[in-house]
This record gives structure tokens, C-alpha cells and sequence, in this order.
């Protein structure tokens, strides 16, 4: 007789042989049945707003125009997204106009990649969640080329076992060595809680999972056919990760200079407006801006003319507009409520007409990769004050034939002495820092984006998939 505990075990191993059997098979089908001439992009949330579905939609465009054969398929779990209104979304938020409306493929299992579904060990759970609903989508439509643009790294070696080429544009590491130094360092942030940054034997333990992550990221990471990086920063981390120089290119992100390069550089003087673009997460730290703008504000000399911020971003689900009420609500608690503005999801007009009109454009990010709406400050004419780290303080606000081109910060005290140094300048000497920050930010238009992503992606468009 067989015992109880041999049963068990020969059942376990029964369901296991079926669920790899049935998931072989599906793959297999799944490869027979690939659409050629398709460039599928893993892009689930299609309604964020940022820099990232700016890139999106430009590279939808990008390849409509290189290769018109090619059909451009968007896999979103937004429920409501449909050739059309995606359509109309590129060109009313960022002002792409595609060639022609991209397929839709529904996806009904993002709540797997959400935050809120991942309490604790965030990174992994949404890492292998991501893996779950790339395998909802190739099984739905398999394309001949995965094209990634939100980051999920872990999905790349399942869409090579659907047969897939992968390409991913890479706005930022989901890990980096600056993240293990923090938690070494037991500095708290957004993505280090204060409970473990005080403990050393908690910290250790993230220092473990940080490393073991690493290390997964770039095994994952190395299976793409072809990497584009945003920055420079992100190039170094991702280089070290991945490994695959030879397969890594940097492509800056398309930025709309040529719309805002038309607008006049003289500012109303009245009312000099502070502007913040950013989608309202806890990353870009808009507190920071608010309590920044506070202190300058108590120390603006008489006769000076009294700035106004406004906070412009979008809202991504509840816990954004939770944290945009927050905002409001230190707002009033700091008694600047009368001086700050909040716009939420405005229209891609709105936001032109807003930058048009001030006289500084405010970042906060540590370590952001790039920083798309610092460029738009400087196109716009908006001296920009950004943060004095990554992609601000590597590729963007450098000086421009030695000139000037904006103010790098940290703290709240940095910030607030550059808020009060731009708004003391001569108006001849705002005029030659923002006329240079304007030429500089040339250099990230969306017309040499599309070259540059173009030549990156010829190659591997033109192999045999």
C-alpha cells in the first residue's frame, strides 16, 4: 500500500507535469499563430500622463513611418482605451499625430503589477506579477516584435519563448547601486522605509533581497535584442545590470522644443509664476517644492513682486489623488494655500499656455533618470531649478557656450535661494539664461528622437523575425 505522504506527493507532482505540459502547449500554439509584421507595445497603463506615454506614442509614430508594413498593436489594461480615443489622446495630451490608429489588446490582469497589491517586497511582486500579465497579453496576440516601454524587465525572456524579438526603451533601472547605498547608508525616501532605515538588521536583510534582485534583473534584463536608455545616467546602471553594451543605445526622450521654442521669452513681471510638471507620485516630491517655495516666500524682500506655484500634473488612481489632497492640505497648513494652484490632468493646450507664462520651472526628483519636464521649462523659457542629481545634473541643465542654463538644488534651503535668485535677476540677465537654456534644450527635440530611435531600431526591424 502506498502512504499517505508518497500520495500527496505523486498528486503534487501530477498537477505540476499537467501545468507545465498545458503552458508548453499554449506556447507552442501561441508561436504557431504569431502575427508577422507586428510591433506589439507592453504599455499597461496607457492614461499615466508622463514622459513615459510621450515616449510611447512617438514610438508608435517612429515606426508607422519607418516601416508602414508593420501593424502597432498597444497591450493596456485600461478598459475604456480604444483605437480611437488613444488616437485622439496623443495628439490632445502630447501632440503626436500616429499615421494610423493602433490595435488594442485589453489586458485583465494588471491589478497584478499594482503597488497597492505588494505591501511589502514591492519590487518582486510586481517584477513576476508583470510576467503573469505578459502572458495574458502574448496569449492573446503573439507579435513578431515585444516592444517595451514601462520597464518590465521581467517579462523579456517570456516573449522570447513566444518566438518575439524584444525591444525596450528604458526610462530608469528598477534597481541601481544608488538604491543599495541608501539602504547601506540607512537613509529613508519613498522606496526606504524609516522602520527599516532604522534597524540594522533590517537593513541588512534589504541589502540581501536588494542584491539577489540585482542580480535577477540583469539576467532578465540581458534577454532584450536591443536596449534604449534615456540618459546617461541610466545608461551606466543599466550597462552594469544587463551587460550587453553592445546591445544598449542612448536615445534622449522626445521632447516637445520646437511647440515652446516659438514662445516669447519675456515674462510678466506682475505675478512671477513657479511651475511644477509632474504626475502626482510620491517620487517626485512635491512637498518638497511647496515647503521650498514657503521658505522663500518669508524671505522676499519688500517691493519684490510676489511669486504664485502652480503644481500641474495628472493622477494616475486613488492613491495619487490621495496624495494631490495631502498636498492641498500642507498647502494650508504652511498658509501659502492662496499662492499655490493645482492642475490636474489639464490638456496638452493648457499645459503650453501655463509654461508660456512662467518665469521658473521647479524639479525635485532624486535621481531622476532624465527629466522631461525640465527641458520643457527650458524650451518654454522657464529657468529651471532641478534637482542636483541623474539626468538634471548629467545631460540637461549644463552650461550652454558658457552661459548659465538654470540652478541645481537639494534641500529645501537651496531651493528657496534659487527661487529668490531668479526673481531678484535683472531682466537682461533672465533673458540670457533662459535664451541659452532654450538653445541647450534643442538638443532633446523630438525630431532627434525620431532619428535617433530610428537608427536604433533599423537593424533590428530589418532581421528576419
Amino acid at each position: 500500500m502506498v502512504p499517505p505522504l508518497l500520495q500527496w506527493l505523486l498528486l503534487l507532482l501530477s498537477a505540476l507535469i499537467a501545468v507545465i505540459i498545458r503552458l508548453s502547449l499554449q506556447t507552442l500554439s501561441a508561436r504557431r499563430t504569431r502575427r508577422r509584421n507586428t510591433v506589439a507595445f507592453f504599455h499597461p497603463y496607457t492614461n499615466d500622463g508622463g514622459g513615459g506615454e510621450r515616449v510611447l506614442w512617438c514610438a508608435v509614430r517612429a515606426i508607422q513611418d519607418e516601416r508602414p508594413d508593420l501593424d502597432c498593436v498597444v497591450y493596456t489594461g485600461d478598459r475604456d482605451a480604444t483605437p480611437e480615443s488613444l488616437m485622439g489622446r496623443a495628439v490632445d495630451r502630447f501632440g503626436v499625430e500616429l499615421v494610423k490608429r493602433p490595435e488594442v489588446v485589453h489586458l485583465n490582469k494588471r491589478k497584478w503589477i499594482e503597488e497597492k497589491t505588494y505591501p511589502r517586497f514591492t519590487m518582486i511582486g510586481q517584477s513576476l506579477g508583470s510576467v503573469y500579465l505578459s502572458w495574458e497579453a502574448l496569449c492573446k496576440l503573439t507579435p513578431s516584435y515585444y516592444f517595451d516601454t514601462s520597464g518590465y524587465a521581467f517579462t523579456y525572456p517570456l516573449a522570447r519563448l513566444f518566438g518575439c524579438k524584444v525591444i525596450c526603451y528604458t526610462h530608469y533601472p528598477t534597481i541601481s547601486t544608488d538604491m543599495l547605498l541608501r539602504v547601506r547608508s540607512g537613509s529613508s525616501m519613498y522606496n526606504n522605509d524609516s522602520l527599516i532605515a532604522r534597524s540594522i538588521w533590517l537593513s541588512r536583510c534589504k541589502v540581501l533581497y536588494y542584491t539577489i534582485f540585482a542580480w535577477m534583473y540583469g539576467l532578465v534584463g540581458s534577454c532584450a535584442n536591443l536596449v534604449m536608455v534615456n540618459s546617461s545616467w541610466t545608461q551606466d546602471h543599466i550597462v552594469k545590470l544587463w551587460r550587453i553594451p553592445q546591445r544598449t543605445r542612448k536615445v534622449y526622450p522626445p521632447c516637445d522644443t520646437t511647440g515652446l521654442q516659438v514662445l516669447p521669452l519675456e515674462r510678466s513681471t506682475v505675478t512671477p509664476i513657479i511651475i511644477s510638471v509632474a504626475q502626482f507620485r510620491p517620487e517626485k516630491a512635491h512637498s518638497l517644492q511647496i515647503q521650498a517655495f514657503a521658505r522663500a516666500l518669508s524671505k522676499f524682500d519688500e517691493g519684490l513682486a510676489k511669486a504664485k506655484l502652480q503644481l500641474v500634473g495628472s493622477c494616475r488612481n486613488k492613491a495619487d489623488e490621495e496624495r494631490l489632497e495631502k498636498l492641498k492640505e500642507l498647502a494650508i497648513e504652511l498658509k501659502v494655500e492662496k499662492d499655490v494652484d493645482f492642475h490636474k490632468n489639464i490638456a496638452y493646450r493648457d499645459l503650453m499656455r501655463l509654461l508660456g507664462g512662467a518665469t521658473a520651472g521647479i524639479h525635485s526628483m532624486t535621481d531622476e533618470h532624465f527629466g522631461i519636464s525640465v527641458v520643457e521649462y527650458m524650451a518654454a523659457g522657464a529657468i529651471p531649478i532641478a534637482h542636483n542629481s541623474a539626468g538634471p545634473k548629467m545631460d540637461i541643465v549644463l552650461d550652454e557656450d558658457s552661459q548659465q542654463t538654470g540652478f541645481l538644488a537639494r534641500t529645501e534651503e537651496e531651493y528657496a535661494d534659487a527661487i529668490l535668485e531668479i526673481l531678484r535677476m535683472p531682466e537682461s540677465k533672465r533673458l540670457k539664461v533662459a535664451a541659452a537654456a532654450r538653445k541647450r534644450a534643442a538638443r532633446f527635440s523630438e525630431q532627434r528622437f525620431y532619428e535617433n530611435f530610428k537608427s536604433a531600431i533599423r537593424p533590428v526591424l530589418s532581421q528576419s523575425s
